[in-house]
């Protein structure tokens, strides 16, 4: 893309307001739809399973076709491929609101997922090439605000649409900015210099093959009790397989599908794997929260929606402060202090999370966390393409994009699988100290070890202790794992410089 000397470009707002709702479209419609699939399985007369690859179909075909969307740019142009993501994702979407059998929106779904694929990383690798070096920071701020928000609105949202109008303004809603979108990036935008180059049909097969058998177990592992299923066994040899493929076969090929050299940029290695950390946490507290305050506190959807809001404040906040921070601050400092925030923050709501927790504690708590990861969030992004060459970017935020997307179903599918078990260990732990021992034990009603109806109760009681522990013992968990990597930020090189012309690094 042809900038100025100093990487501004004359058209950068409306650029930013068309990359920016492309980025919103594609992570509010990752959750926007999982608020709507009672009512539309209700009105297909669907079955659970069936449902589910509603949500399959698009998180396996958007896992598939991300890494593709760096390749498809650099020997189509970047306009050329947004401008086709954005308008297949806008006709898919409308698809899906206007389908009259679940085949057809699995189908549907299955070519939303493809077309959201390119929205993210382009979108990503256009903020930072129509910005200078030393705005990289405010633009990559602008785009995690796009990227964290979203997750966090569309529950709300899809909630308030199914419930005011149809599950099918759920879809319907993303046809007008998706058009907007389209318009400005038609007109505003310049399209980049095409390469010619091969593609690597076996080396993208194998990939494929490795993501989508990965995101398949991850999806369907809670529906099958993990490993005590043959399809889950399956679907992880698979994924096995087709990743020991792609590494040999990248290796050892003359221009492999996905280059080696990015790996050899120090900031760039650090970052992705830090993100696949943080993504892990983030999505899964996202995915934990809600379930607890509506299944535990007795919160309704409208009200545990809410409740989050605070986070997003908190990321908010954090993300607008980082982008004005960074090239001021080293940026080591800013994503360090960012997970330290962040992990005190969870381990410390462990400890006071109860069946007795007051709302505004879990606002504050919320809020910590989201200022954490929307400092460390931002600051990580501008770091690990800091000094990757233009040239480099779009397949280097596909591919930052792929991992975040795989952290995100990894942090969820783990968090959920070791709430499933630890409430069953828990449950039996306690049911073990609960023995009459001769009349020692004195139950009051509702509770009897008589009648039915009494150690119904009894055994409801112990439950919701149970996976109120559980609860605890996950955000335990992710507050020792963001606490544990901060160390790894020292592997990061220092932060960049405010020079024109590509960033430089500072020794």
């Amino acid at each position: 893309m042809n900038s100025s000397a100093d990487g501004a470009h004359p058209h950068r707002i409306p650029i930013t307001i068309a990359v920016t709702l492309a980025t919103v479209l594609q992570s509010v419609d990752i959750t926007i739809a999982n608020v709507a699939l009672p009512h539309i399985g209700g009105s297909m007369g669907a079955t659970l399973v069936q449902m589910d690859w509603v949500l399959t179909s698009y998180i396996v075909a958007a896992a598939i076709a991300t890494p593709l969307s760096g390749w498809l740019a650099g020997r189509y142009g970047r306009k050329s491929v947004l401008f086709a993501a954005v308008i297949g994702f806008t006709v898919s979407s409308a698809l899906c609101g206007l389908a009259q059998s679940i085949g057809q929106i699995v189908v549907f779904r299955l070519m939303q997922g493809a077309f959201s694929a390119a929205l993210v990383p382009l979108s990503q690798a256009v903020l930072l090439d129509i910005n200078p070096p030393e705005r990289h920071g405010r633009a990559m701020a602008l785009w995690g605000q796009g990227v964290v928000l979203g997750p966090m609105l569309a529950p709300v949202l899809g909630g308030w649409l199914t419930d005011s109008y149809s599950w099918r303004w759920v879809f319907y809603i993303n046809v007008p900015f998706g058009i907007l979108a389209a318009v400005l990036i038609v007109i505003y935008m310049r399209e980049t210099e095409r390469r010619q180059s091969t593609f690597d049909f076996f080396g993208f097969a194998a990939l494929s093959l490795a993501v989508g058998a990965l995101q398949i177990l991850l999806d369907r592992g809670s529906l099958k009790d993990w490993f005590g299923s043959t399809e889950i066994w399956i679907e992880a040899a698979v994924a096995l397989l087709g990743l020991y493929w792609f590494l040999v076969h990248t290796f050892t090929t003359r221009e492999p599908f996905v280059s080696p050299a990015l790996f050899r940029d120090r900031n760039f290695s650090t970052g992705n794997f830090l993100m696949f950390i943080i993504s892990m946490v983030l999505f899964a507290t996202l995915a934990l929260l809600p379930p607890f305050m509506e299944d535990l506190l007795g919160y309704p959807v409208l009200t545990a929606g809410i409740a989050m809001a605070p986070r997003g404040i908190g990321s908010f906040i954090a993300m607008f402060l980082a982008g004005r921070l960074i090239g001021r601050v080293d940026s080591r400092v800013l994503i360090a202090a960012g997970l330290a925030i962040a992990g005190v923050s969870l381990w410390t709501m462990a400890d006071n999370l109860s069946l007795q927790i007051p709302q505004a504690l879990i606002w504050s708590e919320t809020l910590t966390q989201g200022f954490g990861i929307g400092l460390t969030y931002v600051t990580l992004t501008t770091v690990a393409f800091g000094t990757l060459a233009r040239h480099e970017r779009s397949e280097g935020t596909s591919i930052f994009n792929l991992l975040r997307n795989i952290g995100s179903s990894v942090g969820i599918a783990g968090t959920s699988a070791i709430l499933t078990r630890n409430v069953q260990v828990i449950h039996e732990s306690l049911v073990s100290h609960i023995v009459p021992y001769g009349g020692q034990i004195v139950l009051h009603a509702p509770f009897s070890w008589t009648s039915v109806f009494g150690l119904s109760a009894l055994n409801a009681m112990v439950t919701q202790q149970a996976v109120m522990i559980a609860y605890n013992d996950d955000f335990k968990l992710m507050g020792v794992m963001t606490l544990a990597v901060v160390p790894l930020v020292l592997l990061l090189r220092p932060r960049l410089s405010r020079s024109s012309g590509e960033a430089v690094v500072v020794e």
